[in-house]
């Protein structure tokens, strides 16, 4: 088939799309609540959000590829707090290459709660390791000082089939595991490996099993997600939808996230890469790439 033919058929197929994208969430949108916008040109491509535990209604963004090793501590209503700063890999001229989602958890230390970054984009494939760094969540980090320098310990992950591009880095609290998920394919896979690791560790992620969603690519690519502080509710997101899960106990999350899952409001974004859960879990917040973005959020279905 021609190029042109392919463009006939392929572009009213888009415009479709978006129509009833827009039409499906125009009936949802006296539901939306836009707490505000990111307030500081910096955070230009927020890719990444997840809630503290230690700082009540503080939330930790960053942006991804081009941007050093640092993320933002914020409010709801996109205002900075603080810029954290940790040292990253020295063989990346920016210390990360590209981060993608961010998460809090547990850590090595009982009663402890850790920063987890995720440099796990790859959008060519071709990476031989991506890198989590686990950062303690510290006190210090909201008050007088607004630059903060902190300490940062990497392990080194492999996929078990080759290179792929993910954007979503989630802790499960209960298992004690981080959960990727890919991106760039019809069925993406999950992916897991154990908090606990030695620093500098390499170690080789388990692949649990894939996922489809229905959709046209690229809008079905999964680009975000997260799994509430108590373990027990599942966000994953891609580019016009968002999906909801609830755990059965404490199945593992990759049997629980292969059960159909629910579709949550969701008001599409310039480029939605953001998902996050309130501390509580009984709400969650995106954000968008680009200049002064909303910060929507929205309620969870009832418990």
């Amino acid at each position: 088939m021609s190029r042109s033919k392919k463009i006939k058929i392929i572009l009213p197929i888009v415009i479709t799309l978006f129509l009833g994208a827009y039409a499906d969430h125009k009936h949802v949108r006296q539901k939306l609540n836009i707490t505000g916008r990111l307030q500081d040109k910096q955070m230009d491509e927020i890719s990444g959000i997840a809630a503290s535990a230690i700082h009540e209604g503080i939330y930790y963004v960053h942006n991804d590829s081009g941007d050093t090793s640092r993320f933002f501590a914020i409010t709801p209503q996109g205002n900075i707090k603080s810029v954290i700063y940790f040292k990253g890999d020295a063989k990346e001229k920016q210390g990360v290459r590209d981060c993608e989602d961010i998460a809090v958890g547990p850590g090595p230390v009982k009663g402890k709660s850790y920063v987890y970054m995720g440099d796990i984009g790859d959008n060519g494939a071709v990476r031989k390791y991506i890198t989590i760094y686990r950062i303690e969540d510290q006190k210090s980090w909201i008050g007088t000082d607004s630059i903060i320098k902190t300490n940062a310990v990497p392990v080194h992950l492999r996929y078990p089939d080759g290179p792929r591009d993910a954007e979503t880095l989630m802790v499960d609290p209960i298992e004690k595991l981080f959960y990727i998920v890919s991106k760039r394919t019809d069925s993406v896979s999950v992916y897991t490996s154990p908090l606990n690791f030695k620093p500098n560790d390499t170690v080789t992620l388990t692949k649990r099993c894939k996922l489809y969603f229905n959709g046209f690519r690229p809008f079905k690519w999964i680009t975000a997600g997260d799994i509430s502080r108590d373990g027990q509710q599942i966000l994953l997101k891609d580019y016009v939808k968002v999906y909801y899960w609830k755990r059965n106990g404490s199945e593992p999350i990759w049997k629980t996230m292969q059960r159909k899952p629910v579709d949550l409001p969701y008001q599409q974004e310039k480029q939605g890469e953001a998902i996050g859960f309130t501390l509580d879990g009984k709400g969650y917040y995106t954000t968008s790439e680009g200049v002064f973005a909303p910060i929507y959020y929205y309620n969870v279905p009832e418990k």
